[in-house]
């Protein structure tokens, strides 16, 4: 079974679209992402193997609607892939400064294609396998999370959004995965989710990504986006609803079978 679950209808694929994202086997790890319905927004979510150690990922939201953000949602995620692998092809990268760098060279990019001001969020990771580690920034998107034997702590913006300065770069944080550890991205519409004045809220999301009993990344996925159903009481069409995660196995044999 693939990792990688999408659902929904949509147009048909032009060549201005984003590309297929296709999950890559990981060693003793599953990553996978899910999103609700047909897009609206600007939701970007990407896998690309850029080594044989290192998996790139990220998921963006450049403002605006999906028929008139569409050629920057491409050209961020072409920045991404190229970037990305340039620079974490070698093998003695300064991880950090090379997840900094893409964060440079993916910003200019949104400004370039947006030809004016254009607030993008994005959390980007990159997965080294033999170490169970990711490098990270976060440019002003809902925190990252990240559940181990100690519970389920936040990874909160280390920068501003993308697309709002050209020379804005964000810091570059590192996390540890231990065997059996998850982390969990959600976009804006997940957490802004609404049922009346209620609003479903970071705390929501981490009380049950905390609870669940997801085995791997993709039941975790699917298990977020039936929690806002939930909430919501009625399909969740008022925005993008997209979640992505990376779940580290306690064994090999555990990452062999959630794949």
């Amino acid at each position: 079974m693939r990792n990688l679950f999408s659902r929904g209808g949509g147009k048909p694929i032009t060549k201005r679209d984003p590309v297929e994202a296709h999950v890559p086997d990981l060693q003793d790890a599953n990553i996978a992402a899910v999103y609700y319905g047909q897009r609206m927004g600007g939701d970007l979510y990407d896998f690309v193997r850029v080594s044989p150690t290192r998996v790139l990922f990220g998921l963006l939201d450049v403002a605006g609607r999906a028929d008139e953000n569409r050629e920057i949602v491409t050209a961020a995620q072409t920045t991404l892939r190229s970037t990305g692998a340039e620079l974490f092809a070698k093998e003695d990268v300064n991880t950090a400064e090379a997840m900094i760098e893409v964060c440079l060279q993916v910003n200019r990019t949104i400004l370039k294609a947006a030809g004016r001001v254009r607030s993008c969020p994005a959390f980007a990771g990159c997965y080294d396998e033999s170490l169970g580690t990711v490098v990270y920034f976060n440019a002003g998107h809902t925190p990252g999370l990240v559940r181990d034997d100690g519970g389920v702590s936040e990874l909160p913006a280390t920068g501003l959004p993308l697309g709002l300065f050209s020379h804005t770069t964000c810091d570059a944080s590192t996390v540890f995965l231990s065997p059996g550890a998850a982390m969990l991205l959600v976009s804006r519409g997940i957490v802004e989710a609404k049922c009346g004045n209620e609003e479903l809220g970071l705390d929501s999301v981490k009380k049950g990504f905390h609870e669940t009993t997801a085995a791997n990344s993709k039941e975790l996925c699917l298990a977020v986006l039936d929690r806002v159903k939930q909430f919501m009481c009625v399909p969740p069409t008022h925005n993008d609803v997209t979640a992505l995660a990376l779940f580290r196995a306690k064994s090999t044999t555990a990452a062999t079978a959630a794949n």
